[in-house]
């Protein structure tokens, strides 16, 4: 049943959404899908997008819920949005973060959960069983801890993202601050604010949940400058 035919967006039970340009909600819809779809085409009239569970889980590492991606396709689909959208749009969002990465009291690499259920299924899988080392109790084992990027690639694998929030050894300190102006031409010099935005979702106010990840920026954006000014925040090593 038609919703509202002068909206930019047909979202397809295959987890597709198609996207009009030449729409006057295109750079909005746009900008709202690209939170947690993935794009896939970019002819010149249609754009096609897909809702993968890795775009879902990373979503939901951002803050974002499911409600509020539901609520976005239904904003700007021509149609009624499928019934299976909405469902697995739920589904893969409240698998993120059932399992946690924590850092123990001795250091050591923590998996845990509130579910022991969930914690027997993904302990005795095959792909993440190799990097266990101890199993502490229904709730926690403890993994490798120099392997911590296959433990959280072997929770993905088994549909089941690990939040982390082990955070990491700081370095030995470096003290260093960006100069106010440049020294060749001594012209004004500052981050652009997308640069200083880029630099704050870096850092995530020095808490467990900053200190990695990838800056995607176009090219000649200035990352060199934001990995300069993640220096300025971290002062360390």
């Amino acid at each position: 049943m038609p919703v509202n035919p002068m909206n930019p967006m047909v979202v397809q039970s295959d987890h597709t959404v198609l996207l009009e340009v030449d729409n006057p909600q295109y750079a909005e819809a746009r900008d709202a899908l690209a939170r947690f779809a993935e794009l896939e085409k970019s002819p010149e009239h249609i754009h096609t997008y897909r809702l993968s569970p890795l775009s879902l889980w990373n979503a939901a590492a951002s803050g974002l819920g499911a409600d509020g991606i539901v609520e976005s396709l239904v904003r700007y689909s021509k149609y009624d949005v499928p019934g299976n959208i909405q469902a697995d749009v739920r589904d893969y969002v409240s698998r993120f973060g059932r399992l946690k990465l924590r850092q123990g009291a001795a250091g050591e690499l923590l998996l845990t959960s509130d579910d022991p259920l969930l914690m027997l299924e993904v302990s005795r899988n095959r792909k993440l069983r190799p990097l266990i080392r101890e199993e502490i109790d229904q709730y926690t084992v403890r993994v490798d801890s120099g392997l911590r990027g296959h433990v959280k690639k072997a929770l993905v694998d088994i549909g089941y993202p690990a939040e982390d929030l082990a955070g990491y050894v700081d370095g030995a300190g470096l003290s260093l601050h960006l100069l106010p102006a440049m020294r060749s031409a001594g012209q004004p010099f500052s981050l652009r604010h997308y640069q200083q935005d880029a630099v704050e979702v870096f850092h995530a106010r020095g808490s467990v949940h900053g200190g990695s990840g990838v800056i995607v920026l176009p090219c000649g954006a200035g990352k060199t400058l934001v990995g300069m000014g993640v220096m300025e925040k971290l002062q360390t090593n």
